[in-house]
């Protein structure tokens, strides 16, 4: 059974809304193996590993499967490797609940990452392969889709994603954004991240909405209108055991939000929600 936070967590209201949505993510897909040890290995050190396991992740993946526990049911538009790993990722994300919709990049690996846990749930990650994202060519088919979150693909996908009456997206994506020049409801980014870094002039036209989340300390967010403001952090279900996919959950519920017709502090709430569920469990899901 999932752990993250579900349609059975909500309040009726709310999980009657989520439920008429349809959801989508265009984005990537990394095959991770997590790593518990007791500490980070120091120059020629050697650490024993205390717990192993193996998922299809990486930001397109894991908000993916937020949306389907939010809505019931999500698309996932995406690239995987024509391999042993990325036909499993294909398989076991369909297990997950999603609508997966993949281009196989022919002669291409599967992106993995080695995920190591510290006993205080903080994650460090090391990147093997390329980030692999969809094409506007690959025509993996479009729906009527009311919100979408982008996080990979190239600028003529965003385009087509703007059909969508919420689009929100990663500022890891920046250039690809940059290049589409269309209006984004939303755009995500780690305050504490310097691959997410995002200033006002870098999109045009600026997005409507840029929140720059702190992990634990909450996070803060800035309005098209000039409006700003914070927003708190919500305290896990349990211990934290594993923060790695809590900015990606967050960003789910963010969508799922906006999507669902919420205001920027009730949107802000539930994505929080989201990231803080995913602390409390080995592993994203």
């Amino acid at each position: 059974m999932l752990a993250m936070l579900g349609v059975d967590d909500l309040e009726p209201t709310l999980r009657g809304r989520l439920a008429r949505l349809r959801l989508a993510v265009v984005g990537h897909v990394e095959w991770a193996e997590f790593l518990k040890v007791p500490h980070l290995p120091a120059p020629g050190e050697i650490v024993h590993v205390t717990d192993r396991w193996e998922v299809p992740a990486g930001g397109g993946a894991v908000t993916a499967v937020q949306l389907a526990r939010l809505a019931g049911s999500a698309t996932l538009i995406t690239a995987l490797g024509d391999d042993a790993l990325g036909h499993r990722a294909e398989d076991e994300l369909t297990r997950l609940g999603l609508d997966v919709r993949a281009a196989f990049r022919i002669d291409q690996l599967q992106r993995r990452v080695i995920v190591h846990l510290d006993p205080t749930g903080e994650r460090t990650i090391t990147v093997i392969g390329d980030r692999l994202g969809p094409r506007n060519d690959d025509r993996l088919g479009w729906d009527d889709f009311d919100a979408i979150y982008f996080t990979a693909g190239d600028a003529s996908l965003v385009r087509s994603a703007r059909r969508a009456r919420v689009l929100t997206a990663t500022a890891r994506a920046l250039e690809t954004l940059r290049e589409a020049s269309v209006p984004l409801d939303a755009l995500v980014r780690s305050a504490l991240d310097t691959g997410e870094r995002y200033v006002d002039g870098d999109l045009t036209p600026a997005p409507e909405l840029v929140v720059a989340t702190e992990r634990n300390a909450g996070g803060r967010w800035e309005a098209s209108d000039g409006t700003s403001g914070r927003y708190d952090a919500v305290d896990p279900p349990g211990p934290v055991r594993d923060t790695y996919g809590c900015g990606d959950a967050f960003a789910g519920g963010l969508t799922a939000g906006l999507g669902a017709g919420l205001d920027t502090a009730a949107a802000l709430e539930l994505a929080a929600r989201c990231g803080a569920w995913v602390a409390s469990t080995d592993g994203p899901y």
